[in-house]
C-alpha cells in the first residue's frame, strides 16, 4: 500500500509560521467538508470505517496521533506529528486513528458533503466491497 504524504509549504518569520490550503493545488481535491477531533483521550481510539467514494486529507495542526490504515491487503501506520505533513486518504481505505497525545487536533478534509451511505462500518463488509472492487478491475 502506497502512502501518500503531501508537504504543506510553511511561510514564516520572526513573527510565527503560516500554511495555507488551496484545493485542486496543494490539497488533491474540491474540499466541501472540514472538521477536526480534539479533547480526545490517549486510550480511545477511533474511525473504524472506510469510504466508497469519499478521499481525505488529514493532519495534525498541534499534537500528534497515529493512523492506521488497510487496504484489504495490506496495513500501515503513519505518525501525524508535523503540522506541514497532511496525509492523503484514498476511497477503499479502513482507516482507525488512536494514540492522541494530550493537545491532539485532528483536521480532516473532505472531498464531498457527509453522506452516511458512503460509510462502510463493519470491517467484513469492507473486505467483501474492496474483494467485489478488485474483481470489477480484473
Amino acid at each position: 500500500m502506497e502512502v501518500q504524504i503531501i508537504n504543506f509549504q510553511s511561510h514564516g518569520d520572526e513573527r510565527g509560521e503560516l500554511i495555507a490550503l488551496e484545493e485542486n493545488k496543494n490539497i488533491p481535491f474540491e474540499v466541501k467538508r472540514v472538521y477536526f477531533m480534539y479533547n480526545t483521550k490517549e486510550e480511545v481510539h477511533r474511525g473504524f470505517h472506510a469510504h466508497k467514494k469519499l478521499r481525505q486529507v488529514l493532519f495534525c495542526p498541534c499534537g500528534s496521533c497515529t493512523i492506521k490504515l488497510d487496504s484489504g491487503r495490506e496495513t500501515v501506520t503513519v505518525r501525524l506529528s508535523n503540522p506541514t505533513e497532511g496525509l492523503v486518504v484514498e476511497a477503499n481505505t479502513w482507516r482507525e486513528m488512536y494514540d492522541f497525545t494530550p493537545e491532539a487536533v485532528l483536521m480532516v478534509l473532505a472531498s464531498d458533503y457527509y453522506d452516511e451511505s458512503d460509510y462502510i462500518r463493519d470491517y467484513d463488509e469492507f473486505l467483501q466491497y474492496v474483494g467485489a472492487c478488485e474483481r470489477k478491475k480484473g
